[in-house]
């Protein structure tokens, strides 16, 4: 029984964080600019900056519980930065979008494009633009 319970605890935990690392994955574009100016993710999410992170410092400030919360917009492999649009290296190797020195994340409670629930949480969240 006990067993059961831990197997059944560790798939649960596998699920979940497979639930938010498809909110970071990046099919490979670079995000996007939606119609009222918010940028946006590939699957049309909304993207959102961390006051905390330093502009143009090439690195982020959110890991762990935060980036469960605050998936990273990663880049995918052979993807180059543009005029706006940089790449930072995360402290684990993994490479993230970020805008106008700004690194970008998802926020796991937005569910659908459009969604903009992060924009002001903690007084440290907006909404990319």
């Amino acid at each position: 029984m006990k067993k059961s319970l831990a197997l059944l605890a560790a798939l649960a935990a596998a699920t979940l964080l497979t639930a938010c690392g498809t909110l970071g994955t990046s099919s490979g574009s670079m995000p996007t600019q939606a119609a009222d100016g918010t940028l946006v993710g590939p699957s049309g999410m909304t993207l959102y900056t961390f006051k905390k992170d330093g502009k143009n410092t090439g690195m982020s400030e959110c890991y762990d519980q935060c980036a469960i919360n605050w998936p990273p917009l990663t880049v995918a492999a052979g993807k180059h930065p543009s005029k706006e649009f940089t790449i930072v290296i995360r402290a684990d190797g993994s490479q993230q979008w970020a805008f106008k020195g700004q690194p970008l994340y998802f926020y796991a409670k937005d569910t659908k494009p459009g969604d903009k629930l992060g924009d002001g949480v903690g007084g440290n969240w907006n909404v990319a633009k």
